[in-house]
């Protein structure tokens, strides 16, 4: 290792040990190495430490790594719901049009910074800071382990579409669109039952993560690069494509460390293009002025799109930052003689303490939205979106959470033995088909913390039933129901010893292995194997 290795990985390390003392998210501490180590001309050595080459190679790996964990755990219907695309698009469009007369104002205050700067230069700054940080979201819904909830899919979807719109930029900003041989790509499609048959072989050892890997970096990010398509894009098209297989959640987990490492990397290269100067910094704090609106810009739109109140403050909270891509953006800007070099200093400026900011809002998002949703309640609950309104558990005796083969018979077991049931499901086809066989059923996702806001509790409720065929998801909804003082039945599956073992500890009344049990079984478990509902 050399001596400048080793003074990048203590500084880092010492950075985020002291923002973890403070009880900040180490990430600020990642960022504020970057801007020391950017500033230090020789230490130890006396070597200039510069901008280390491999910090560049590590931050795109780590990068292309989440892109791809993301896509594993992202339903592509779910980008085609309107209050993915066209709130990004009209908020692209809004965002834009006020950065370029924000910009313009700052010019005739006599801001050094925005002066000189022509119609086209103005539009692309401000595209460039309407975007929002995937890298930075996906690690903030990590940490809440809400990436599966309701505002988290709609936050995700967001920054998927924000990522094509960077794919048309990239290209047209180059002059070289896409090759035709891009519409190859599609070819993945019918491929997935080979891949995944590949995958089953690779075993859970070491062999999944190579598999990962590989399949992030080849026919992921290089393959997309090659045909002229932004590689992260391709990352995480590859993880979409692998969504829903039986081991995707064990292959989110298990590249689960590699990926948190290299990101260490990519929040030290943001501070290291550069220090900037006093008249930087200060700029970079006037840009800051746009989060708050582009923030109301989401509630607003996402409000008018039958999202409740706390659906669309949460989502535009932690959309509440500005993107790595604003870099990309402005030394493209740079290269075509738009902007000055300065420009990208005090854009990564700008990113970084967007980063803080975000940060300090987001560990208070929750007492946040109870706010706001006091003072500005939702409207009449029918005027909802399906997927928001209130679900009323009247004279309701079971939950069954996932109402695929073994929840859909546990259903009909408890609902023989007497019990009154409802089940929840996050399918829209198979809630449709259910309903039409006359099954008690609603759309919602399990997973979803808030999902139990919007349950109107009664006391009747004593017996949830966890029949949802991912882990993860079950172990993250028995954290949530126990947190809502639920004290009757839990009973839930499990695939394989170790995960029966961390149900249990974490709150499982009843676990059955899914290889050796049905729906009947794990109704049955529920009740306790008596031929009686329990008393209400």
């Amino acid at each position: 290792m050399t001596p400048d290795a080793a003074i990048v990985l203590t500084a880092a390390f010492a950075a985020g040990l002291v923002a973890r003392v403070l009880r900040l998210p180490p990430l600020l501490g990642f960022l504020a190495a970057g801007f020391a180590l950017a500033g230090a001309d020789a230490v130890g050595s006396g070597a200039d430490l510069g901008r280390p080459p491999v910090i560049d190679l590590l931050a795109d790996l780590g990068v292309t790594l989440l892109l791809f964990a993301v896509g594993l755990h992202l339903d592509v219907r779910r980008l085609l719901r309107r209050e993915v695309w066209l709130t990004t698009g009209v908020h692209s469009l809004l965002m834009v049009g006020i950065g370029v007369g924000f910009l313009t104002a700052l010019s005739a205050l006599g801001v050094a910074e925005a002066s000189g700067l022509d119609l086209r230069a103005l539009a692309l700054i401000a595209l460039a800071l309407s975007f929002s940080s995937t890298v930075f979201v996906v690690k903030v819904l990590d940490e809440r382990n809400e990436s599966r909830s309701r505002y988290g899919q709609i936050a995700i979807g967001v920054l998927v579409v924000q990522d094509v719109f960077a794919v048309v930029f990239v290209a047209v900003s180059h002059g070289s669109p896409p090759s035709p041989w891009a519409f190859g790509l599609l070819l993945l499609i019918p491929a997935r039952r080979v891949i995944v048959a590949l995958w089953e072989r690779a075993g859970r050892a070491e062999l999944q993560v190579l598999f990962g890997v590989l399949m992030a970096f080849v026919p992921g990010y290089a393959l997309f690069d090659a045909l002229g398509l932004k590689g992260d894009l391709g990352a995480l098209a590859m993880g979409m494509l692998l969504a829903g297989a039986a081991r995707s959640d064990d292959l989110a987990k298990s590249i689960f460390g590699v990926k948190e490492l290299l990101l260490v990397a990519f929040f030290l290269s943001i501070g290291l293009h550069g220090v900037p100067d006093l008249q930087q910094v200060l700029t970079a704090a006037l840009l800051l002025l746009l989060l708050p609106v582009q923030t109301l810009a989401y509630v607003v739109l996402l409000s008018m799109l039958r999202m409740r109140r706390r659906t669309a403050v949460l989502t535009a909270l932690v959309l509440a930052n500005s993107s790595e891509f604003a870099l990309v953006v402005m030394a493209t800007a740079q290269d075509a003689g738009l902007v000055t070099e300065r420009w990208v200093t005090t854009t990564a400026v700008t990113v970084a303490l967007s980063f803080v900011l975000s940060s300090a809002v987001n560990a208070r998002a929750e007492q946040i939205s109870d706010a706001i949703e006091r003072r500005w309640p939702d409207p009449d609950p029918e005027s909802l979106d399906e997927a928001e309104r209130p679900i009323p558990l009247h004279d309701v005796d079971a939950l069954v959470l996932g109402m695929g083969r073994v929840g859909s018979a546990a259903h009909r077991r408890l609902t023989e033995r007497g019990l009154r049931v409802l089940g929840i499901e996050h399918d829209e086809e198979r809630v449709a088909r259910l309903r039409a066989r006359g099954v008690e059923v609603v759309l919602a996702d399990a997973t979803d913390s808030s999902l139990w806001r919007r349950l109107v509790a009664v006391r009747t409720l004593r017996t949830v039933v966890l029949a949802m065929p991912f882990h993860e998801a079950n172990l993250a909804t028995i954290e949530v129901v126990r947190a809502r003082s639920f004290t009757g039945t839990v009973a839930a599956v499990a695939r394989y010893d170790d995960e029966v073992t961390e149900l249990h500890a974490n709150g499982a009344d009843t676990v059955l292995h899914v290889y050796s049990g049905s729906g009947v079984a794990l109704a049955d478990a529920a009740l306790g194997g008596s031929d009686e509902p329990p008393a209400p």
